[in-house]
C-alpha cells in the first residue's frame, strides 16, 4: 500500500477523483468524478454493501446491469441496487466523464484507494496508456477485502 495521500486513483482506464468520501458525509455516501478512456471501464462486479448510481456528464457509456445493456449519454442517471451485477464501458471515441455516487460508500472508498494506482491530488487528465497489463490479482484481492466481487472470464482470476 502506498503512503501517497491523494484524492485521485487510476484503475481499469478510469481516473477516479473523490469529491467526498464516506467520512466527509457522516457515513452516508461517497461522490466520485470518473473520467474514462475510450474503450475502458469497470468489468462485471457486484457488492452487497453499497448501492451505486451514475450520472453521465460527458460522452457515452454502455452499462450492463443484470445482463441488460443500456446506453447512457449526458444527463442520464443510472441506479444499480446493492448486489446487482453491473459493468460499464466508455463507447465514445474520446474520454467520457460521469459522477459516481456510492451509498453508504465505505466499500468503494476503501476499494478504490487499495486497488487503484495513486495519482497526484486533483489530477484531471488521463495518464498515457500503458503497455503493462493491470495487476488483476491485486484488484481481486482488494475486492475480496472490501466486499467487491468481480465476475471475470475463466482463466483471469489467477
Amino acid at each position: 500500500m502506498s503512503s501517497i495521500q491523494t484524492d485521485t486513483y487510476y484503475l481499469f482506464g478510469v481516473l477516479l477523483r473523490f469529491i467526498a468520501r464516506n467520512h466527509d458525509t457522516g457515513g452516508t455516501f461517497s461522490l466520485i468524478e470518473a473520467t474514462t478512456a475510450p474503450g475502458a471501464g469497470a468489468p462485471p462486479n457486484k457488492h452487497p454493501a453499497d448501492d451505486e448510481s451514475f450520472y453521465v456528464l460527458e460522452g457515452k457509456y454502455e452499462f450492463l446491469i443484470q445482463g441488460e445493456k443500456r446506453v447512457a449519454t449526458p444527463g442520464t442517471f443510472v441506479k444499480v441496487p446493492r448486489g446487482t451485477v453491473h459493468a460499464f464501458t466508455n463507447i465514445d471515441d474520446k474520454p467520457s466523464r460521469m459522477l459516481i455516487i456510492n451509498t453508504p460508500g465505505f466499500v468503494h472508498d476503501a476499494f478504490f484507494s487499495q486497488a487503484g494506482e495513486p495519482m497526484p491530488p486533483g489530477t484531471r487528465e488521463l495518464p498515457p496508456p500503458s503497455n503493462e497489463p493491470p495487476d488483476i490479482q491485486r484488484v481481486i484481492d482488494a475486492g475480496r477485502r472490501n466486499g467487491v466481487e468481480f465476475l471475470l472470464p475463466k482463466g483471469m482470476s489467477h
